[in-house]
Formats: C-alpha cells, structure tokens, sequence
C-alpha cells in the first residue's frame, strides 16, 4: 500500500512538475506555423509578455516536514499569452507595375467625348466592393483579428489549482525501523494568488495589440485599395489610347484615298503615297499591340479582383479619364485629415499604448504569485501501529522581493515606448510629405489637362486642319503636312499622358488621404 502511494505522488508531482505549457506559445520558424501575416506590431518589444521572473520548473516549498507543498513553479501560470512579436505584422502591399503604352504611330484625339464604357459594367465603386469581399490577402490577413481575440482571452486566464498526494516518513526497515517516525499520508491543494494584478496587466496588454492589429488591417485594406485603383487607370488607358487609335486610322484611311487622287493628278508622287501608306500601318500596329495591351490590363484587375482567368475577355469596366474634380479643401485641412484618420498613424498610437501597458506589466511581473495551500486530509500512523490519527494544515508560500529579477524587461518596456513615439512622429512627417506632394501633383496635373484642353489641342487641331485642306488642295507639300502631323501627335500623347496622369494623381490623393475625396 504505501509503495503504490509514493509511487502515485512520484507520478503526479512528475507529470505536474512539467515545465511551462509550450503548446500555447507559437513557433515562429516558418509558413504554417502561427506567425502573424501583419508585419510589424507597434508597441511590442519582441519579449514574452505576461511572463513573469524566474519562471521556470523549479519547486517552491517551505521546508521539511509535514504539509511542504513541493509546488511546482512552472505550472502555476497560464500559457505564454499573447501579442504579435515585434517582427510581425502587415506588412506593405506590393504595388502593381504600370503598363507601357505604345508611343509609335498616329494619336489623334476624337473630337467626340469620352465613352464611359457598355452599359452594366463594372463600377469602380462595384470593384472595390468585390476587393473587400473577395481578395484571398485581405480574408487571410483579417484571420489575425479572431486570433488576437483569442490572446486576449488567454491573457486573462487564471492559473489552475493543484492536487498533491504524498507519504511520508517511510522506514527503509531493518534494525532500527521501529526507531523512524510514524508514517504519514498527505493530500494537499494548493492554488496561487496573483495579488497585484499581473493577470489585469496582461489582459490590458493584449486588447491594446488586438486594437493595433484591428488598425494595421484597415491599412492593408487602404493599400490594397490603391493597387486596385492603379489597375483600373490601367484600363481606362489602354481603351482610350484605343480609341485614339481608332480614330486616327479611320482618319488616315481617308490620308490615303486623298494622296492617291493626287498622284492621279499628277500632285503627288508614289513616294507620297508610300508614306502616308507607312504611317497607316504603323497605326494599325500601334492599334493591335494597344488591344493586347487592354486585355493584359484587363488580366490584371480581374486578378486583382479575384475574378476566373477567363473573365479578362469579357471584363468591362464603367468609368472615365477625365472624371469629375470637385473643389478639394486647403492643403492643410488634407493633412489634418489624414493625421486624424490614417489607419497605420492610428497604429502606432494605439502601439504607444500598448508599450505603456507592457511597463506596468513588467512592473507588475517583478513580484511573483503567493501560493495559498489547505492540507485537509493528514494521515499519521502511531508508532508501533498502536492507533493512527487524522489532521489538518494550512500555509503559504510567499516569494520575498529580494532581488528585482525584472529590472531588464521594465527598462526594455520604457524603451519601446519611447522607441515608438520615434516611429510615429517619423511616418507623421512621411504622410505630411505624401499628402503635400499628392495635393500639388493633383493641382498641377490638373492645371495642366485643363491649359491643354482650353488652349494647346485646339490650336494644334485648328494647325493640322489647315495643313489638311492645303494638302488635299495641292497648295502644300506633304513634307508640310507631315510636319504639322507630327506637332499634333506630340500635343495627342502629351494630353493623353497627362490626363492619365492627373486620373492616376486624383485616387492617389485619396490614398494619401486615408479617405475617398475624388471619384
């Protein structure tokens, strides 16, 4: 009897006595295992939070003799909690690459507006919806929310109580046998105290890092915005280049017709036919290369929007070039704007937070947990075996504050705090910069498609039709008219790039923003 009794305290005390439960700590070695899609986390030092000194699996106890607890330390604590490593994070957002536009070739600009697509197509405000709802990233990323929840709620877990079994006092017989002490059996419970608080501090600590991952997922969200707008451009462009194209090969058909009939009437020569010929089928190249260059645009915003690969082929966008541009506020409002509703600004504010919290918590962490234990059952036999008896105990083991074993992570903590009101104040002054440079690219982007519609292209057009009409008349070379061609193809590209410009300045404004200014 009393072998099988030590030998179930053995077990228990070795399988109890196991160190701190790792299960609950991530391994961050590699895909798949638990490491955080969000990149950097503001606020965190990179340390154990909620770990408190001289964890480990020693035993605490007060001495020999009946009622020593031989508690186990390790087991004492809830699993290592909570909180994405200072390496971990959302990180940026790949931006797309823009497409080249074919820059060979006649570019007349159609005298007609701009078509905003076949009617049920698909809205810009229709392709961010379907962003939101079915990019792959942006659902994977958002998995990190539930996941901090879950850390919160480890966090505030209360460590669990322990049942101990002993024997003790057990002759090894022999001669003097009857001289050892009676026998005794114990059943103890014992159950820590976090007296100060440490388990609040971890908790604190926690819901600030599932507000800072809740912040940097609005910022991926507003990243991934911006490559879907980088993509739309992408098409708008493609199909108006198209359509200048479109243009000036209809235009150009009639170029040939009008030369041919002077060569009937001996005003031109085979080499002028040759050469307004050759600038028709550089357009028509200039022409097909522009279709493969809208498809493969179109490839890519169907990637972006998660649609089939074969939905390219029939993916029709509505939308313009030449939007709208309302008035848009002062500059300084823009960056009072976006300091006040930047999602990765509100990060690391949140972050400074949670660096505060992480100092109380190391602060709390310098005094361990008192260890309340209530032995109700002693059994004790007489000596001799004449009779036994039955007891009772309790105690507490109370770990004295000698040594401040935390003084290294509560430094580490002041640290981060002031480590991250640096980083802070430095993105502060990146996102003034990019707002200012946003706002005056908007600006002259603007000034500048407006100078070229009012001014520039209609004395361009009004030049090259004159041109025209002295051509087919016969009262002009065509070396002339292939001169003032050529002004008006430099004027083409230059608006053609610039309003594209000023389409692409216009959603990076409300990127830089944080908020949809412009449509």
């Amino acid at each position: 009897m009393t072998r099988h009794v030590v030998f179930l305290g053995i077990a228990i005390a070795v399988g109890i006595g196991t160190p701190q439960a790792h299960a609950q700590v991530p391994d961050l070695s590699g895909p798949g295992s638990g490491e955080s899609t969000l990149g950097a986390s503001p606020g965190s030092d990179g340390g154990t939070p909620g770990q408190g000194p001289g964890a480990g699996g020693g035993v605490i106890g007060t001495g020999p003799g009946p009622g020593f607890p031989r508690v186990p330390q390790g087991i004492t604590r809830p699993g290592q909690p909570f909180g994405a490593p200072a390496e971990l994070g959302i990180g940026p957002v790949p931006s797309i690459p823009v497409p080249e536009l074919p820059l060979y070739g006649r570019l007349e600009v159609p005298t007609g507006p701009e078509a905003a697509g076949p009617p049920g197509g698909l809205t810009l405000d229709q392709a961010i919806a379907r962003l939101l709802q079915a990019n792959t990233d942006l659902r994977a990323k958002a998995m990190e929310i539930p996941k901090a929840q879950a850390d919160v709620i480890t966090a505030g877990l209360w460590a669990n109580p322990l049942l101990f079994f002993d024997s003790q006092l057990i002759p090894y017989g022999g001669p003097f046998a009857e001289e050892a002490g009676p026998t005794q059996y114990d059943v103890n419970i014992t159950h820590p105290i976090d007296w100060n608080g440490k388990w609040k501090r971890r908790r604190e600590v926690a819901v600030l890092a599932k507000n800072v991952v809740e912040a940097q997922y609005q910022d991926a969200v507003r990243l991934q915005i911006d490559n879907l707008y980088t993509a739309w451009v992408d098409v708008l462009a493609a199909r108006e280049t198209l359509r200048y194209l479109r243009y000036s090969n209809e235009a150009l058909g009639g170029l040939v017709e009008a030369t041919r009939a002077l060569l009937d009437q001996g005003a031109a020569t085979p080499a002028d036919v040759n050469r307004v010929e050759v600038l028709l089928d550089s357009t028509s190249i200039a022409l097909v290369e522009t279709e493969e260059t809208l498809l493969d645009a179109k490839r890519t915003l169907a990637t972006v929007l998660y649609l089939p690969p074969d939905a390219a082929t029939t993916l029709e966008v509505t939308g313009v070039l030449r939007a709208p541009d309302p008035p848009i506020p002062p500059v300084e409002e823009l960056i009072g704007m976006a300091l006040a509703v930047r999602p990765d600004l509100a990060a690391y504010r949140i972050g400074i937070q949670r660096a505060g919290a992480n100092v109380r918590l190391q602060r709390a962490n310098r005094f361990e947990d008192v260890f309340l234990f209530y032995q109700p059952y002693t059994f004790q036999e007489q000596r001799g075996g004449t009779g036994t008896h039955t007891s009772w105990a309790i105690g507490a083991t109370i770990p004295l504050p000698v040594y401040n074993r935390n003084q290294g992570n509560i430094q580490r903590a002041r640290h981060t705090v002031v480590q991250t009101k640096i980083q802070l104040a430095d993105l502060e002054r990146r996102v003034i910069t990019e707002v200012q440079r946003a706002e005056r690219a908007y600006a002259v982007s603007l000034s500048s498609v407006r100078r070229l519609e009012q001014d520039v292209l209609p004395k361009a057009r009004q030049n090259l039709e004159a041109s025209l009409d002295l051509y087919k008349a016969g009262e002009e070379g065509q070396i002339a008219f292939l001169e003032a061609q050529r002004n008006f193809n430099e004027v083409s590209r230059q608006y053609r790039d610039t309003l594209v410009r000023h389409r692409r300045v216009m959603l990076q404004l409300n990127t830089a923003v944080g908020r949809r200014l412009l449509p």
